[in-house]
């Protein structure tokens, strides 16, 4: 046995080594991939000899780890050079290993989760405080909320109580109540009361009782107006200032108390029908309508908003009838455009008369204050009492302008009446302040009693000697000339367009005719100073001919000229006005060119050039005249025919227009006594023509002898004629008596 045993000892280590080959080498393997035990925290193992650091964290050498001494730290993804990228209104938290993105303070994501993990996550809006219950603001001031967090503010008529600071948590404010007195130099304890109980109501105020409040200003107000006591005892002007006083003090108190009602809207009707309306939004825009019977307001929202207001936005409009009673023979100051037009209608100057209230005052106040311009206009519809205007009444849509000395006035810049009826006026405003409805009588200021008599006396003279003028140029063969033609067609025109202005100048329907009327005195009056014209310009060039006694060239150059000069050129510009303006000949006082776009300046125009043109005419002529003067010394007969043209051009400074020029000077102190000086001048200009080119003519004063020499002896034989027939009629009557009264004889 023991030898079998060891024969087998030899096979056994050879299956043993076999066996033990592969053992040993997976031992190797094993012993060459096993883990370092040294690795730090927060990494894992590469090999026996290193270690890696987990995702989020990093070794001072890097990824790799091959030092037992060197440690994984965290890596901050949201710290700079290169940070994680959350969005806008977004930061970046740092976790361990990690990070996440959350919503900036006062910002939170639309799906309400907390957090987020990139970029195109992003969905953060702000939170509205306000409105989420999300603040802490004390419930005397107003919470604004403003991008990723919010504000407590005073409202409007409250300020922060001393020692309270004014921050977003902890600001607690106190009321505002305005405090107003009697105006300066106004002693009425009627109005000191008054005062006395809106203070007491200040006092006693709670942002809860705004409404209440509200109403009880109101009721004193009509308790004052409606029993005004020693106001009545007021001068108008203190009246209207108490007035101004009263308008303003209730706009800053209604707008403050306005502001403490929670509702978006409030009306009010008192017992005395006194109106209030409130429009009270956090957001607004469009157009809002509002009012009651008294008044309605069409508004764009936008001019509501105050420039750097905060809370909400408000726009109110109070209505009271009992204001009349203190505003009421207020004067009336009509703005340049309105006075124009009515000027234009009436065709004379227009004064205020004394106005009339219609309407209840009406009061207008917003979040915005500076209200004096607005953006865009402001539709008001007034109803008022039933009217019929009178012919010199009209209707105005008015506002209280307040005066530099505390009263004021009603006037109506900035306001026009777009429609009206009986019951309700509509009007249009660029500004806002009181407003009201009102009926003026305005006076049209009629001429002067005494210049109209010398109108019509000096135009009835004038008209008398053109006639005679007239006649004399046509009837007197040794005068007749190119001279002579040109004073008988100026005599016609003249003569006509004074008749025409004396018969028919108001004569102003049917509305044709009145057109035609004022067409015809437009062509006449055109033609006439055309005839000046042509005047002017014969004397000159007949001055400026003395030196060689040329007269037939002037002769012949006036003769050429002066008809299609003298008739048509007032045609062809009566034709141009007639043509693009028609409607504009003939107005309602008169049939003459309305004044309305300029349109006078078709006859001033024409005329005003004529009289410039004239004038140089005139001076040069006695420049010519006086050099002739000086040159002139042994010749008497020219001298003397020199002597009589310097006259007649002296007078021609009358008889050419030029005198027309003192209508320019109807202005300031002077105005009265130029109007006369002006109408006594221009009135008489056709005697004028007939004393100069008549009764100062040598050759007409003989034709006139003549003539008076030949009536005379016409009347002479006339005289011898009726006697010779008288005598010749005597004897035939006794000669028919006598055979009436014997009886024939027998035969």
């Amino acid at each position: 046995m023991r030898m079998g045993c060891l024969r087998l000892l030899p096979g056994l280590s050879v299956l043993l080594s076999l066996a033990l080959r592969p053992a040993d080498k997976a031992l190797g393997a094993s012993a060459s991939m096993a883990c370092a035990r040294w690795c730090p925290l927060h990494s894992t193992c590469v090999n026996a000899t290193a270690c890696r650091c987990l995702p989020g964290f990093s070794s001072s050498s890097g990824e790799i780890i091959t030092n037992p001494l060197e440690s994984c730290d965290d890596i901050n993804e949201c710290r700079l050079p290169v940070p994680v990228s959350c969005g806008k209104l977004a930061n970046c938290q740092n976790t361990e290993g990690s990070y996440y993105c959350m919503c900036s303070p006062g910002y939170r994501l639309v799906s309400g989760a907390t957090n987020f993990s990139n970029e195109s996550e992003n969905t953060c809006q702000d939170v509205d405080e306000c409105t989420s219950g999300q603040n802490s603001c004390h419930n005397s001031t107003h919470c604004l909320n403003i991008q990723g967090s919010y504000e407590c503010r005073c409202r409007r008529g409250w300020k922060p109580v001393p020692g309270s600071p004014n921050g977003p948590n902890n600001t607690v404010c106190e009321e505002i109540f305005p405090t107003w007195t009697p105006p300066p130099g106004i002693k009425s304890q009627s109005l000191s009361r008054f005062f006395e109980k809106v203070q007491d109501l200040g006092k006693d105020f709670r942002p809860t009782s705004a409404k209440d409040t509200i109403k009880n200003v109101i009721t004193a107000l009509d308790e004052l107006l409606e029993v005004p006591g020693d106001l009545e005892a007021l001068t108008l002007p203190a009246q209207h200032c108490v007035a101004t006083y009263l308008l303003l003090f209730l706009k800053e108190v209604l707008r403050t108390l306005a502001m403490n009602i929670p509702e978006p809207s409030f009306t009010y009707l008192s017992r005395s029908d006194t109106e209030l309306s409130l429009v009270i939004q956090e957001q607004g825009n469009g157009t809002i309508t509002m009012g009651q019977s008294h008044a309605r307001m069409q508004l764009n929202w936008a001019e509501a908003v105050g420039v750097g207001e905060l809370g909400p936005t408000l726009a109110g409009l109070f209505s009271s009838h009992n204001m009349q009673k203190l505003l009421a023979n207020a004067s009336l100051k009509l703005d340049p455009e309105t006075k124009a037009q009515l000027e234009n209608r009436h065709e004379g100057p227009v004064g205020g008369g004394q106005p009339r209230l219609l309407s209840a005052v009406n009061t207008v106040f917003l979040s915005n204050k500076n209200t004096e311009k607005l953006g865009s206009p402001v539709n008001f519809s007034f109803s008022h009492l039933l009217v019929t205007p009178w012919p010199r009444q009209q209707v105005f849509c008015v506002f209280w302008e307040h005066g530099p000395n505390g009263s004021g006035h009603w006037a109506t810049k900035g306001c026009r009446m777009v429609g009206t009826g009986n019951t309700s006026t509509i009007c249009q405003c660029t500004h806002l302040s009181s407003f009201a409805v009102l009926m003026a009588q305005y006076d049209v200021q009629e001429e002067d009693a005494a210049l109209a008599v010398i109108t019509y006396v000096g135009l009835s003279l004038s008209l008398l000697c053109l006639f005679l003028a007239a006649l004399t140029f046509l009837l007197c063969k040794a005068i007749q000339n190119t001279s002579t033609s040109l004073h008988l067609q100026l005599c016609i025109c003249l003569f006509l367009a004074h008749l025409l202005f004396l018969t028919a100048f108001n004569r102003t329907e049917p509305r044709v005719l009145c057109a035609i009327i004022a067409g015809a005195l437009h062509y006449l009056y055109l033609a006439s100073f055309t005839w000046m014209l042509l005047e002017g310009l014969h004397l000159f060039l007949t001055a400026r001919n003395l030196t060689v006694v040329n007269y037939s060239s002037v002769s012949r150059f006036m003769k050429k000229f002066m008809f299609p000069v003298g008739y048509a050129v007032p045609a062809v510009i009566v034709a141009i006005s007639a043509v693009s303006r028609p409607h504009l000949y003939g107005t309602a006082a008169r049939c003459w060119l309305s004044t309305t776009n300029g349109f006078l300046w078709s006859f001033l125009g024409p005329v005003c050039a004529i009289i410039s043109v004239n004038l140089a005419f005139f001076l040069m002529t006695l420049w010519i005249l006086k050099s002739k003067l000086c040159s002139l010394n042994t010749d008497v007969s020219t001298l003397q025919n020199t002597r009589m043209l310097t006259f007649k051009a002296m007078a021609q400074l009358f008889i050419l227009g030029c005198t027309w020029c003192l209508g320019l000077l109807q202005r300031g102190p002077a105005a009265h006594a130029m109007a006369y000086l002006f109408t006594i001048i221009n009135s008489l200009q056709g005697v004028f023509i007939f004393l100069v080119y008549c009764l100062l003519s040598q050759q007409v004063r003989e034709q006139y002898r003549q003539w008076l020499k030949e009536i005379k002896k016409i009347r002479v034989d006339s005289d011898k004629y009726t006697l010779s027939s008288r005598a010749t009629s005597e004897s035939s009557k006794t000669s028919m008596v006598r055979s009436q009264l014997l009886p024939e004889p027998f035969t």
